[in-house]
């Protein structure tokens, strides 16, 4: 089953925390600490499979994850790494933030693997924190968080020609008789709801790839049907080949057909129609007219604009070869432009600075006093791995507070000297000291 589209949700692994132990030998009194680190945790990393041509794997499964690094032992024991994950992807995928919509990365080209989460760093071990007058630390550090995000990867097809045009206008026929692919075809529209590709092949050992784009309505590029869906795949080809029912048998002008869907490409994005296109006028065969030749008034209209018209019939052949060969001559002579959208969402970048973020609510207490309860992910992990028993890990911990803002905003909402603020459990009473640095008393 061909799909194109998955939401997923990636997280890194967390880094193990250090170890807190101390050496114990026989003859060894003081043997000092040996609390090892702990290890890293492992990264979610994308990689190209050129085997792949759909996104199927995703279907069923929405929640990846690396492994999550073990944490430091005794006797200055690293803690084994987390093991990364490696996500196979077709080329083409495009993955993007899912809120924002931002792009992440483009697998395409010459970038084939891509680290997308990087693992929380292993916390280091009492052993590292042993100073002239603290020989005895009784403390290690916590792993560094894993990072996470909610993703959505895009598959836009790598072909060197597509197909495009209205639904039962034939191109499943046409991609059928010159290539080695084999869609479903029925005479119905709507027939092709997933991509196709295939390879014309001259025997040359020269051949190009191929792409039926499904059938396209009008107000595709407004999204109605599944207009997005099927012209993101346009893009990255680079002829187009429009097919048009010359035979007109439901009444439909193949002129107007031929305008209908230009006009959805332009409001899409108007640079695909700066594409070399040819026009094929299919149906030929059982073309019936009274008045004006249908091929003829293709032409009349559309070759004076720089697209050819080439009357053919997917079923008889007839015309097929001329066809071909003008679009051989056109990738002979119009240069492969690598259409690669950069990279517009920075998970560390972005991660980290969400993590600053911080909420202040008041709450008022059964004494009716006022309780300022402060929140937020990296406060959360500060009081984790700081020891607030310790003069310096507290005053490190006020000092924290005075630089990410958090004691102005206190100050800004009208908090007071003796007033009580609670972070995660942790309670403690407003002090103001701007000359000595603390800004709370525990």
């Amino acid at each position: 089953m061909f799909l194109d589209y998955a939401r997923i949700h990636i997280r890194s692994g967390k880094g193990g925390d250090g170890h807190v132990s101390f050496r114990r030998e026989k003859y060894v009194p003081a043997g000092g600490p040996d609390g090892g680190d702990g290890g890293r945790g492992g990264d979610v990393i994308f990689e190209v499979d050129k085997g792949m041509n759909t996104l199927f794997f995703y279907k069923h499964r929405y929640q990846f994850r690396a492994g999550d690094g073990e944490p430091g032992g005794k006797k200055r024991c690293h803690g084994k790494d987390g093991a990364d994950i490696v996500l196979k992807v077709p080329e083409g995928t495009i993955l993007r933030e899912e809120h924002s919509g931002k792009v992440i990365a483009d697998l395409s080209g010459s970038n084939t693997r891509q680290t997308i989460l990087r693992g929380g760093k292993g916390g280091r071990g009492n052993m590292n924190f042993a100073t002239p007058t603290n020989q005895a630390p009784q403390y290690a550090e916590s792993g560094k968080p894993a990072m996470e995000l909610d993703a959505v990867l895009e598959l836009k097809l790598v072909a060197d020609v597509g197909l495009i045009g209205f639904p039962n206008a034939g191109k499943s026929t046409f991609l059928k008789r010159v290539t080695n692919a084999d869609p479903k075809i029925a005479s119905y529209p709507f027939t092709t709801i997933d991509p196709n590709l295939g390879v014309v092949d001259f025997g040359d050992g020269r051949g190009f790839v191929i792409a039926d784009m499904p059938g396209l309505i009008e107000g595709a590029a407004d999204g109605v049907g599944l207009g997005h869906r099927f012209l993101r795949h346009i893009e990255r080809t680079r002829v187009l080949i429009h097919v048009v029912d010359a035979a007109s048998f439901d009444g439909r002008d193949p002129v107007q057909d031929v305008y209908a869907i230009h006009e959805e490409l332009r409001r899409y994005n108007p640079d695909i129609l700066k594409k070399p296109i040819l026009i094929a006028a299919n149906k030929v065969d059982v073309a019936q007219y009274d008045e004006e030749d249908p091929v003829g008034k293709l032409r009349k209209e559309f070759e004076p604009q720089g697209w050819p018209v080439y009357p053919i019939s997917g079923v008889t052949g007839e015309g097929i070869n001329e066809l071909l060969g003008e679009v051989r001559k056109l990738l002979d002579t119009t240069a492969p432009k690598q259409v690669y959208y950069e990279q517009e969402y920075f998970p560390e970048d972005e991660i980290a600075s969400s993590d600053l973020k911080y909420t202040i609510e008041t709450e008022t207490d059964r004494d009716g006093s006022i309780v300022f309860v402060v929140e937020g992910p990296k406060i959360d992990r500060m009081l984790s791995y700081t020891n607030l028993d310790s003069e310096k890990g507290f005053r490190y911990f006020t000092q924290f507070l005075r630089r990410s803002g958090i004691v102005a905003e206190l100050k800004e909402r009208g908090i007071q000297e003796g007033d009580t603020v609670r972070m995660y459990g942790h309670v403690f009473e407003f002090y103001d000291d701007e000359v000595g640095g603390d800004e709370s008393d525990k």
